[in-house]
This record gives structure tokens, sequence and C-alpha cells, in this order.
């Protein structure tokens, strides 16, 4: 008899996180599992690239609520959603502002859920295994009844500002945790050492083929290539944990120094009235191009000569491991978690987290040909597919 598998995340928007449920959901047996997909909201660029053999469940509309804004929830009759959102986004504000945070966007989220939860109904059927692909896990943790509960991070926590007593309760109530990477690991269990017995690691599964494939299937007529020019692609959220600010002011310099490129960057996000500012003040609108969101982004990271990640911090960048796939030499900001990602001058250039990082990784792609040419042939050789990862998740649902 199959077991019955709950999966849920929010939607499937671009984005990391929802490529590799894509990456999950296509790996999956569904001849031993029978499998549901619970989707806050059915939205998103990536629903093509659904496989048709999971349950996708109907909607439940206060679960859509929470990326609508407070008037709106309102607007719709959820009062006390509304009344508890509004609650949750005064007590993140002053707990930033007590705490000196300057990004309390994980705060916002924790205690939207937190105070929403009591206000949101239960799942009726029950699961052999339930997984909850995106943080915050209150909804698998009290909303939902399963024999086993597993809940994801992809994030490093060293980064992140959230309330520890509510993180803590959260977590005791899954049964295992699933870092995407050695060190989100180990930055989770440094703050929440208590977790360490159910704590393991499931890297994002992804395939070569798929996105070899996908990287074929159009140009990107923006890229204007040149003999001349250096192309530099960058794949990410446009917020500040990637960092999009410090590449601006690299090309910046990179254009003063007598470089000629031009920078692309695939994404959209909260910043990209700030970013766009940025490059205006800077007269970059020719060489630092926001291509906005693209649903396959593979064709532009094959058009680039060059890959640069300028992240303040990361889980597991899945954009550096198909840039590698791409078999295209990448320069990574050395970011906590920097060392899960590549070896430095073997498979990427790890460079100092800074502007004058970002350039001096970049220029020496560009004027050392041996290095450049030696980062190529060592990932040509290395077989970054790790499809097998699943047999990890199997393994903790038959245990």
């Amino acid at each position: 008899m199959k077991k019955k598998i709950l999966i849920t995340s929010f939607d499937l928007a671009i984005g990391g996180v929802e490529r590799s449920l894509i990456g999950l959901l296509n790996q999956f047996d569904y001849s031993k599992y029978d499998v549901d997909l619970m989707l806050f909201k059915h939205e998103g660029e990536f629903f093509p690239y659904l496989p048709l053999e999971p349950h996708l469940l109907a909607e439940v509309p206060k679960y859509t609520t929470f990326r609508k804004s407070i008037s709106q929830i309102t607007k719709e009759g959820y009062y006390q959603l509304g009344v508890s959102r509004a609650l949750a986004k005064s007590i993140s504000y002053f707990h930033g502002k007590i705490k000196n945070i300057d990004e309390p966007g994980y705060l916002n989220i924790q205690y939207g859920w937190e105070m929403t939860s009591p206000f949101l109904p239960k799942l009726n059927k029950e699961y052999d295994v339930a997984i909850g692909f995106l943080w915050p896990h209150h909804f698998i943790g009290r909303k939902v009844k399963a024999k086993k509960k597993i809940g994801w991070i992809h994030t490093d926590y060293s980064n992140i500002h959230v309330n520890k007593n509510i993180e803590s309760r959260m977590w005791n109530k899954l049964d295992h945790i699933v870092a995407v990477s050695d060190e989100c690991s180990q930055t989770f269990l440094k703050e929440y050492p208590d977790f360490k017995e159910k704590t393991l690691v499931i890297e994002n599964i992804l395939s070569p083929t798929f996105i070899k494939e996908q990287a074929n299937l159009e140009v990107p007529v923006e890229i204007k290539k040149s003999p001349t020019k250096t192309t530099l692609v960058t794949v990410g959220r446009l917020s500040h944990a990637k960092g999009l600010d410090l590449a601006i002011r690299a090309c910046k310099k990179l254009i003063d120094l007598g470089y000629d490129i031009a920078w692309y960057v695939v994404g959209y996000g909260p910043l990209e009235d700030t970013l766009k500012k940025l490059i205006d003040e800077l007269a970059l609108q020719d060489c630092f191009i926001l291509l906005g969101k693209k649903v396959n982004p593979y064709p532009y990271i094959k058009a680039c000569n060059i890959y640069v990640q300028p992240s303040r911090y990361e889980g597991k960048a899945v954009t550096i491991r198909e840039a590698q796939i791409l078999e295209k030499p990448v320069v990574i900001t050395n970011f906590p978690t920097a060392k899960s990602q590549a070896c430095d001058e073997f498979d990427a250039l790890i460079t100092p987290l800074s502007i004058d990082g970002i350039v001096t990784g970049t220029q020496r792609l560009i004027e050392d040909r041996q290095l450049k040419e030696g980062l190529i042939s060592n990932i040509s050789k290395k077989d970054y597919g790790n499809e097998l990862e699943v047999e990890k998740l199997y393994q903790l649902m038959e245990a």
C-alpha cells in the first residue's frame, strides 16, 4: 500500500526554493508514494513545470492571504487575520528597532504566522508524512495530522533574525529537519543545538540534462555580444541578501578601470526601484541591465562569459550550481556558506565579500586566461547532478 505524503509550499513563483521543489517533485517515485501537493496560492511562472503525478489540493482561501496587504485581507472579510497581521507587523517592527535589525522581513513573516495561526483552518486528511518545503513550518506543525513531519531549511541562520522562542516551538513540533547544505545545517545548529539529533542534509535536486536542454531553448535577444565585450550575468532576487547594490558599484569601478563589460541581472524583487536609482546615479544604464523575471534563466547563463554571485549570504545558491552545470567560470563572494558551493580556484573563484573583492575577482577572470580556462576544464569534468539525493528522503520517510 502506498504511503500518503503531503508536500507544502507557498506558490510556484520564480525563485530558487521553487525550482528546488520542482526538482524534488520530478524525482519522486510515484509508484511507491501517493503525493498530495498543497500550494497556498495556485500561481507562479513555474506551474508549467509541475509534473502530473502529484495531486494538487484546492486552494484554501485563508491561506492565500499571506502575501496580500492588510487592507485587502480586511476587504475580503477576514477581519481576525487582518487584525492579527497588523499586530504582527507592529511587533516585528519594534522588535527590529530594539535589536537594531536592518532587515526585519523574517521577523514579520514569523510573527505573521504565529499570530494568525489560531484563525487558520486545519487540513482534514491524515498523512503518513507531511513535508514543509518553505519556512516557516507552522502549517504542518499545527494544522496537519501526520505520523511524521519534516521541515526544510534553505537559508543561512547566521544572517537572519527571528524570535528564538517562537522558532524553537515551531521546530519542536517536527520530527526531522532537512538543511540544503552542510553549512546551512551548521549555522542552524549553532543557534539551535538542541535539534542536532533530528537535523540532516539533503541537497537541492538538480538535473544537468534538464538544465542543458532548457539553456538551448532560446537565444536571449537582450544580450548584445561583441568580440571585445565581456558579458557578466547574475541570477537572483533583487534583495539585500543578493548584494546587487555591491555589484552595481563594482561594475562602475570596472568601467572606470577601462573594462568593456555588460552586466545583466535576471530576477525581480523589493529593491528594484532602489537599484534602478543607483544605476541611474552612476550612469550605468547601458552597462548594468536589470532584465526582470525570466521563467527560463538558463539561456542567459549560457550566454555569459562570467557568472557572478555577489551575495551577502546564501543557504545553498542553486544558481551557482546551474552556472557550473553550464560550464561557466564563476565568481562568488565569500559569504558564510560559500565554501559549500565551490572549491576556490578549482571550480569557482571565491573573492572577498566587498565591492573591491567583486572587482578584483572579476578582473582576474577577465585578465588571467589560464585561470579561466582551468576553471572551465575542472567544471566540465565534474558531475554536478545529484538526483540520488531523493534516496535520503525516502530513507527518512521509511524509518
